[in-house]
């Protein structure tokens, strides 16, 4: 039987036929799938990227300032202050109270201490009924010269009409005069005792003891309850001082030269002091003067050495390095120069990765000629950044980075 064509190609599924609703929903989902797999990937690289710190090795750009000053000289020494002082009392005396700890800051004429006030106090009151009690004899001698006077000028009166004889007028007189010469000795009386009273309050003040300059306190040297005296008592017992404050603008450095080598040092050169503390910071400074006496035993000359400016971190009797500098003016200006392996190179271009606070920046840079293994970076650095040293092509800008361990 022959076959119908015509029937066979109307069975036949034309292409596209009945795709749409049997084949969109696969389709869709493997499209999302697709979609899925892509973000997942990008942020696994990105968390590759930013996320895990890549390990560096750095190097530090020296300033082209610092290379345009020679060292002439390197000593060492230690920060001091030039005011420094132990606080005592004046008098012997129990300390009642302490009224600071140590680190505290203070100021010109502030309350550290106060010994026990009770015999100083019993002193004054004392005192202060002395000068009342001059005070009123003094006023018992005015009464007593007024009355008198006026008893002198009625018997004159009656001299002169012959009423009286003259030895009353006489009389008269001398009571007068006697009278003046007490006032003038109850006034007496009373400035001695006006100054009695004034030490016994000068003595109830010096109870209180106070800071001699503005500073800070390093030493608290006493506690509430024990005895301090002015001077050694002997025995142990008795404390010296109370307090010990340095005056922080003060601060300076002393450094101890040798005689060889002390004509290449002169007033005001510029140093660069290096504190043992901070090895990467650089403290500028200049010379005071040259203490003018040479230690035998040691063959060395003391400098004073001032800051520039002078900064928290820098602490009294902390160890600090010197380079005495000597300014070359008549050469010409410094080169920035980095090392080779910091510079990453893409074709024409140069670049570096500038580490700062944890992350790295890409700084494109006009170099120069290489010598040394050094290049002249033209523009692009300032000088004292933080460079990458072989950077890794894992480098993005703004990747986290740590210090790789040596």
């Amino acid at each position: 039987m022959p076959l119908d064509q015509e029937a066979l190609e109307s069975l036949r599924r034309k292409p596209g036929a009945g795709a749409t609703r049997y084949d969109r929903g696969p389709r869709r989902s493997r499209l999302w799938i697709a979609l899925a797999v892509a973000a997942l990937l990008a942020t696994v690289a990105l968390w590759r990227v930013f996320g895990t710190p890549v390990q560096v090795q750095t190097v530090l750009v020296e300033s082209p300032s610092a290379a345009a000053d020679g060292a002439v000289l390197n000593a060492s020494g230690y920060v001091v202050a030039r005011r420094l002082a132990t606080v005592s009392s004046k008098v012997t005396g129990r300390i009642s109270e302490v009224l600071f700890e140590e680190g505290a800051s203070v100021k010109d004429g502030q309350v550290l201490a106060r010994l026990d006030p009770a015999t100083a106090q019993a002193d004054r009151r004392v005192a202060a009924s002395g000068l009342e009690a001059a005070r009123r004899s003094l006023r018992e001698i005015e009464v007593r010269l007024a009355d008198a006077r006026k008893t002198l000028g009625r018997n004159r009166s009656l001299v002169d009409k012959s009423l009286v004889s003259r030895s009353v007028l006489d009389s008269s007189e001398a009571e007068v005069a006697a009278l003046e010469a007490r006032l003038e000795s109850g006034r007496a009386e009373v400035g001695v005792a006006q100054a009695r009273l004034a030490v016994a309050q000068q003595g109830l003040d010096d109870l209180e003891v106070r800071a001699p300059f503005a500073g800070v306190v390093i030493s608290k040297d006493a506690q509430p309850g024990e005895t301090v005296s002015p001077i050694s008592a002997g025995g142990g017992f008795t404390r010296t001082g109370i307090a010990t404050i340095v005056d922080m603008d003060s601060r300076e450095i002393e450094v101890d030269v040798n005689e060889a080598y002390i004509n290449r040092v002169h007033d005001d050169q510029k140093v660069e002091a290096t504190l043992d503390a901070y090895p990467d910071w650089k403290v500028p400074g200049h010379v005071i003067s040259i203490v003018p006496t040479a230690d035998r035993q040691k063959a060395t000359v003391r400098v004073r050495i001032a800051f520039e400016q002078l900064d928290p971190r820098i602490l009294p009797d902390m160890g600090i390095k010197v380079r005495f500098l000597e300014a070359r003016s008549d050469a010409a200006p410094p080169a920035l120069k980095i090392p080779a392996d910091a510079v990453a190179r893409d074709g024409e271009s140069a670049s570096a990765w500038v580490v700062r606070d944890g992350r790295v920046e890409q700084r494109t840079l006009k170099i120069g000629a290489e010598d040394g293994g050094e290049v002249v970076v033209l523009d692009g650095l300032q000088g004292g950044e933080t460079l990458v040293s072989k950077p890794s092509p894992r480098l993005r800008d703004g990747a986290r980075v740590e210090l790789q361990a040596q």
